[in-house]
């Protein structure tokens, strides 16, 4: 997303994905002064060594900082907090979506709020109300859909309950790997589930911030366990089980003929190619997790804004919300320009 300011032009996000195909088109960079990434999962920051290499300032939190590369002009902002850049008072809270993930509002004319991606489901990460703003560019990658997390919680449990032997649930470790293993250590019991080193690498870090709320504690017995192998529930990277550690057991079991038998993978998020493939065969399973909003948080979400105009992002088909009653003008594709 472009916002435009007179002689300025701010890019909000720079990602790509998440499909194996997908890039990053570096023409949009041109004409860019900085770059503003709001957490570092690959849709939102893949296309940060574009940034790098035409020598933009990126202003991201400390933990997004940490997946940019080495040579990276990094302005960090607070995950809650004000900055001020260039005459423009910026705002940032936490998104409730990814470890180090905020939110943003500039002090614009009646206030811009980009929520990057979002959630205010989640036991994990905490979600800060944002100040209002007339101008609202929200997450829609759910679009219409407006079931709400305990009707998936509800869900997830019958398909693990009706599945025999070990379960794979492929997750990004900065995203939902936490949250999932404290849902399934409070209905399952802790000995029964595992992460893989990067999950652990990376929950590690997570459970020593004090960004996140104190349920985050009840997984510390799972950071020094292993080998993965002896739990019914192995929590592992990647999400769409297309690399690391989710991809070796995929593969192993496929091989060995534990797949749809004794061994079955379940996908949560986004699915790629890869992870539809999978679960065109007997072992593979969809069940969605949120970690993007509903649509009765994005109406919510207007409505605590006070928005005059909305622009729905990241969904495929955003002209569907011209025929919903939300009492805003609503923007399409556009840059916004102030």
């Amino acid at each position: 997303m472009q916002l435009n300011l007179g002689d300025r032009r701010w890019l909000l996000d720079c990602g790509f994905g998440p499909e194996a195909h997908a890039h990053f088109d570096p023409a949009w960079l041109d004409g860019a002064d900085a770059v503003f990434i709001t957490h570092d999962h690959i849709d939102h920051i893949g296309g940060a060594s574009h940034a790098v290499e035409a020598g933009l300032p990126i202003f991201a939190t400390a933990q997004t900082a940490r997946a940019l590369p080495p040579a990276a002009e990094v302005h960090l902002l607070p995950e809650q907090g004000e900055t001020v850049i260039d005459g423009v008072r910026l705002t940032t809270g936490r998104n409730g979506h990814a470890m180090g993930g905020v939110w943003m509002h500039f002090a614009l004319g009646e206030g811009v709020f980009y929520s990057g991606d979002w959630s205010e489901e989640s036991d994990w990460f905490p979600f800060d109300p944002p100040p209002a703003a007339a101008t609202a560019i929200l997450d829609c990658s759910y679009h219409l859909d407006d079931v709400p997390q305990s009707e998936r919680f509800a869900a997830l449990d019958a398909l693990l309950d009706g599945l025999e032997g070990q379960v794979l649930l492929p997750v990004p470790p900065s995203g939902r790997a936490g949250e999932m293993a404290l849902h399934l250590i409070r209905r399952y019991g802790v000995e029964s589930v595992m992460f893989d080193p990067e999950c652990q690498a990376t929950l590690r870090a997570a459970l020593a911030s004090a960004a996140l709320g104190p349920a985050v504690q009840e997984i510390a017995p799972l950071l020094s366990r292993g080998p993965m192998d002896q739990a019914r529930f192995l929590v592992c990277d990647t999400p769409n089980a297309d690399g690391g550690a989710a991809w070796g057991y995929v593969r192993a079991w496929h091989e060995s003929g534990r797949l749809g038998r004794d061994a079955h993978v379940v996908f949560t998020g986004h699915m790629t190619a890869h992870a539809r493939a999978i679960c065109r065969v007997p072992g593979g399973y969809f069940q969605r997790w949120n970690v993007h909003p509903p649509f009765r948080d994005q109406v919510r979400m207007l409505e605590r804004l006070g928005a005059k105009r909305f622009a729905p992002a990241f969904c495929a088909q955003p002209e569907d919300y011209l025929i919903e009653d939300l009492g805003v003008e609503i923007f399409l594709h556009d840059p916004v320009r102030l």
